[in-house]
């Protein structure tokens, strides 16, 4: 059931996913094309956003800013697994790998080594406090329009 409290929280994690993938860019190694990073990392906060935060909207402040904080956490958990399927997929179509268990094995490799590339505080901060805001934005308009 669409609520404002979801359609907020879709919105705004949409953004602030955006944002941080914009960020991670420049620690991207040189020559790595991003394409449509910013994008896809933005679908899936705006997934993120309508059913952990919206879902959880409406009832408390300090609940709100659990619920925004682990908003973020399964962005960033599903933007990492994306990218690293990507990786091993594309890696897989050249032969790279010997079998369907050494692909996985790299596939957890890659969600790691992409895992340490944005734990910086450049990337995690703004995450972080985006997600505090934004939570408090996302409980602000579902008590006003639920």
């Amino acid at each position: 059931m669409p609520t404002g409290g979801k359609l907020v929280g879709a919105i705004v994690f949409a953004m602030l996913a955006y944002f941080v993938s914009d960020l991670c860019k420049p620690l991207l190694p040189e020559g790595t094309p991003s394409g449509m990073l910013s994008e896809l990392n933005a679908f899936i906060g705006l997934i993120m956003g309508w059913r952990i935060m919206g879902r959880g909207a409406g009832v408390t402040y300090k609940q709100a800013f659990g619920y925004g904080l682990t908003t973020v956490a399964a962005t960033i958990f599903w933007c990492l697994l994306l990218w690293a399927s990507y990786e091993m997929l594309k890696r897989a179509i050249r032969k790279y790998y010997d079998g369907p268990m050494h692909a996985l094995k790299e596939m957890a490799a890659l969600f790691m080594e992409y895992g340490q590339l944005i734990a910086v505080s450049e990337v995690l901060l703004p995450a972080v406090i985006g997600a505090l805001f934004l939570a408090w934005v996302t409980e602000f308009f579902a008590r006003r329009w639920s």
